[in-house]
């Protein structure tokens, strides 16, 4: 990645732009105001609520713990940068061996280019003709640039072929099985996906590379159904190999794995037999770096295989007690515009008060408004206005997009650093 584009996060101008940050430290440059390792709690240092931070130990603890995970199982590993789509993260997702960055749409590969990753996989299909254009560009520029996207049709390969005529590279396509009926996109049969594989040998603008597919889709998830879903994916693999499709190719690409099952992705593709070309057996999970309090704390596989060691939720929502009406009821200065709430409501963890932090007993959220967070009191809860409520989230991918630039705290508060994100 690009150290000089890097450093220029870091000589951004603090302003009102930013929630949750002192107001006195507008005007100073990130680096600056990380310098002055100012405390989230302390008054004096002027954090305001609602503010969300990240655990610099657990945010360590998660990048390290799947570096290790992905060796261990002999995977490639390319983290769905969209969950946090942050180049600083990004980054350190690299430092601890990741091979690339895995992107949706094509904004977030302009980000993802802008700070110089050289291996971005498009787990979708692409058939805008600018953006097209504009990857045929990067490609053309710079020869250490890898991209991969998705296939599903032979709709898509024409639509991509036309708007690539002329272009110096071809673009790597993997086809993408489509993971049972009702599922998301993909091809629904083999006999579909060898139709669109054909269809990209035909061309000169395009390169079939692999296969690839999400398990999250799969209807009614359980192991076996994942499983079965996955060897089906391989067993494309395989087909396409045989039947010469990938002849163009250096390796062969083989992917899946979000972050609920990349358990059953590392078994199976543990299985992938011999092949022509050397396979690349890429995991995409993207949540495990800041993990959560609630989806992925249930689904994550390290439940499963606990001897694999365990992700630890790297998010805290902090809230101010701005109105206590009733006995019964609370209300904190965090809502919708600063929480994920799309599968889960925030959960109330501690209360500060004083300097002095201790379990959120008998607070419970029962709703959000745009700016406000329903907190119901029972009998005994010692919550007051003016204290601090500690909030675990739910879905990280929803908890990064309302937030510009985040604080990285140590346990004790102090903030050590600063991650600016691009949604």
């Amino acid at each position: 990645m690009s150290s000089e584009a890097l450093t220029r996060l870091a000589e951004e101008r603090v302003d009102h732009r930013f929630k949750g940050l002192p107001p006195d430290a507008d005007g100073l440059t990130v680096g600056e105001l990380a310098a002055q390792r100012r405390n989230l709690f302390a008054e004096a240092d002027g954090f305001t609520t609602p503010v969300l931070a990240l655990s610099a130990e657990r945010l360590e603890h998660n990048l390290a713990l799947m570096e290790t995970y992905a060796a261990r199982h002999g995977l490639a590993f390319a983290p769905h940068g969209k969950t946090s789509m942050a180049p600083q993260l990004f980054q350190r997702q690299i430092d601890h061996g990741a091979w690339g960055i895995t992107l949706a749409v094509p904004h977030q590969v302009r980000v993802a280019r802008a700070f110089g990753v050289q291996r971005v996989f498009l787990a979708n299909e692409l058939v805008d003709a600018p953006a097209l254009r504009w990857i045929a560009g990067e490609l053309a520029a710079d020869p250490a640039f890898r991209f991969v996207c998705y296939v599903d049709s032979v709709r898509g390969v024409e639509l991509m072929d036309a708007a690539l005529k002329g272009s110096t590279r071809p673009v790597d396509v993997v086809v993408e099985l489509g993971a049972g009926g009702g599922a998301r996109t993909g091809v629904r049969t083999e006999a579909d996906a060898r139709a669109v594989a054909e269809a990209v040998a035909g061309t000169a603008t395009l390169r079939l590379v692999g296969v690839a597919g999400y398990e999250g889709e799969v209807p009614q998830a359980d192991p076996e159904r994942v499983r079965s879903y996955l060897r089906r994916l391989v067993a494309l693999a395989a087909d396409l190999d045989k039947g010469g499709l990938f002849g163009r190719a250096e390796e062969i690409v083989v992917s899946a794995g979000g972050s609920a099952w990349f358990d059953a992705v590392a078994d199976t593709f543990a299985e992938i037999p011999g092949l022509s070309l050397p396979v690349l057996k890429l995991l995409r999970s993207g949540a495990y770096v800041s993990h959560d309090d609630g989806h992925y704390r249930r689904l994550t596989p390290f439940a499963r295989v606990p001897e694999e060691g365990a992700l630890e939720p790297a998010f805290r929502l902090w809230a101010q007690v701005v109105s206590r009406p009733t006995p019964e009821q609370a209300f904190a200065d965090a809502g919708k515009r600063d929480a994920a709430y799309d599968l889960d409501l925030p959960a109330a963890q501690v209360v500060r008060r004083g300097g002095v932090e201790r379990p959120a007993d008998g607070i419970t959220v029962t709703g959000l408004s745009d700016q406000h967070t329903w907190l119901r009191t029972e009998e005994g809860a010692d919550v007051e206005v003016g204290d601090w409520v500690g909030l675990g989230l739910s879905h990280p991918c929803t908890s990064f997009d309302k937030w510009q630039l985040i604080p990285v705290a140590e346990a004790d508060g102090t903030v050590v650093d600063y991650i600016r994100t691009y949604f």
